[in-house]
Formats: C-alpha cells, structure tokens, sequence
C-alpha cells in the first residue's frame, strides 16, 4: 500500500491530450463528472470531433485544436496546469512499420515536448501512455516490469523512448512522471473503423452488421484485455502517488488471459450470431501472448482494477449495440 498519499484538490485543473481519442475522451468526461477543470488538446488526426462535442456544454472543459510536435502548442497548453494526462500518441503496431518516421515524430518528439513544456510550466504530475508492447519478445509470462526483451516495432521503440525519457525527466529535472503501460484497452468510444482498428470493437461491429471478421493467425494468441474504467483509476491513482515512486513505469491490466477465437465466441454468442469467422495471415511486430503482472502497481499507485473482462465485454457489447442502433436510426 501507499506510504503516503497527495491530495488532489478540487480545484485543480488538468490537461488531457489526446481528448478526442478513445482513452482521452473517457478521461475527460470522469473528470468533468467529477467537477474538475479540464483543457483538452487534440490535433484531430485520429480523434473524433463527435468525442468533443459532447462537452462543449460544460463550463469546465476548454479545447486547444493543436499538435504536440508544435513546443509553443505545448507551452501554451500547460499554463496554470496541475496535471498532465497524456495519451496524445498515433498507435498501431501494423501501421507504424509502414511509417516509422512519423511515429518518431509523433510519439518520441511530441511527448519530449510535452514533458519539457510541463517541466517548465512546474506541473505537478506528468502521467502518460505506455504500452505492453516495450515487452518485445521477452516470452515469459505474466510480463513483469524489469524484464523487458528486443522491441518488435517502431510502435513500441517509442514508447520505451519514451518511458527513457519519463525516467531522465524525474531524475535530471524533478518532474513527477509515471508511465503506464496499457495492456490492451477496450471499451466505449473505441473507433471500430479502419484497416487498423482494435480487434473488439471491430469484431462487434461487423457481428452486428452480419460481416464475417477476419483473425489474423489461428486465434490462439492472447491478451491481458484491459476495460477502459481500469484505466481511468490507474491515471488518476498516479495523480495521486507519491513523488518517491515517480520516474517509473507500471503495467495497467486486469492480470488476466484471453485468446483471440475465444473473444470472438464471446461476442458471436452474446450478439446471438452464427457466423464463423476468417482467418488471414498473422501482423509482423505482434506479440504472440501478453499478460501483465500488476503488483507493482497495486503496491505503488494502490490500484486496484475493479472491471475483469467479462464484466467489461458485456458492458462494451451493450454500449456499442446501442451506438450501432442509434445512427442506424
């Protein structure tokens, strides 16, 4: 457990980058909800204007259409911020071996500028997206933070550049950092569109339309499958950690094990489908099986996942038939 605790108080404002993409946006509304200040900052390359719109409402929430790649957007976001939310980042492991250099520029520039930019705007906390991916192909399971093998991607060198430079932002220049590597995310608002959109959300999708999905491999590869609300407590739990543990790294999932046809069985069956799937070759850079130990983070950000797979998928399943419905409407 904590040895001690920061309080976040209620006037405090946040920064979440990436607003408008899927975790950004969960991110915001719970602290919206939750009667926070909240500037977003989104260029709107992958996110959704839909996403900010929904909170163009509330007298909480501000929005800076602008880049990470750009320092004076990053100055400029920071002002008068308490903490740093960023999960700004282009992901994709397929995608980023077809563009490596604009991962570079994206993912290894952009965070630098926004770590550098909320150094010299003294913020108090600097949380950000990792992945699983840093992993590579060290093979032993369940993934344990220290013993990391080859990346497999340029998706993943940059996040391990990344949590390179959250480490040096700690120890050279007293920035609280705390990367936080997600296993797998899923839930609402996930973009179930594009070649290369997450296998939940798409596999729902098609299910719902009466297309068959295609696997990539036999579907006997697995995943730690992390529910979204996971994930808001770990960025909020950071918030709150202590300064003694910032410059770390911690692995956010739910610490179980899912295969790929098994998911898929789940969702055919809830959505009442008998369609059998296709099965296409497997993605250069994917790592054949994931599954995250958590205890550091239990011990060190106290985080304690609430949402198990199976309580997440029924919950995403619900969410994204209604979603369907409605714009079929």
């Amino acid at each position: 457990m904590l040895l001690e605790k920061m309080e976040i108080k209620k006037n405090a404002v946040f920064l979440v980058t990436g607003s408008a993409g899927f975790i950004g946006t969960n991110l915001v509304e719970y602290l919206l909800e939750n009667d926070y200040k909240v500037r977003g900052l989104d260029n709107l390359s992958t996110g959704s204007q839909k996403n900010i719109d929904d909170f163009t409402n509330s007298e909480n929430y501000e929005f800076i259409k602008g880049d990470i790649r750009d320092f004076g957007t990053c100055l400029d976001a920071c002002n008068d911020i308490d903490y740093v939310l960023h999960q700004a980042a282009w992901g994709s492991v397929p995608r980023s071996i077809e563009m490596p250099q604009y991962y570079e520029e994206v993912n290894i520039k952009g965070t630098l500028n926004m770590m550098e930019a909320a150094k010299q705007k003294n913020v108090k906390k600097f949380v950000y997206a990792s992945s699983s991916s840093v992993y590579g192909d060290e093979p032993q399971l369940p993934k344990l933070e220290g013993r990391e093998g080859y990346v497999l991607s340029p998706y993943a060198l940059t996040k391990k550049v990344n949590e390179e430079y959250g480490r040096l932002y700690k120890e050279l220049y007293g920035l609280d950092t705390y990367g936080l590597r997600y296993f797998n995310v899923f839930g609402r608002r996930q973009n179930p569109e594009g070649t290369y959109a997450a296998v939940i959300p798409k596999f729902i999708q098609l299910l719902i339309s009466g297309h068959r999905p295609t696997i990539n491999g036999d579907g006997s590869q697995s995943r730690d499958f992390t529910y979204i609300d996971n994930v808001i407590q770990a960025n909020i739990n950071a918030c709150h950690a202590p300064s003694h543990v910032a410059g770390n790294s911690f692995n956010i999932a739910y610490g179980g094990r899912e295969s790929l046809i098994d998911i898929y069985n789940v969702i055919r069956s809830s959505l009442g489908k008998d369609i059998t799937p296709l099965f296409g070759p497997e993605r250069k850079g994917d790592i054949k099986h994931s599954n995250a130990d958590i205890r550091k983070a239990k011990e060190l950000l106290n985080y304690q996942p609430e949402w198990s797979f199976e309580k997440g998928i029924k919950e995403a399943i619900g969410w994204y038939t209604e979603n369907t419905k409605s714009n079929l409407n």
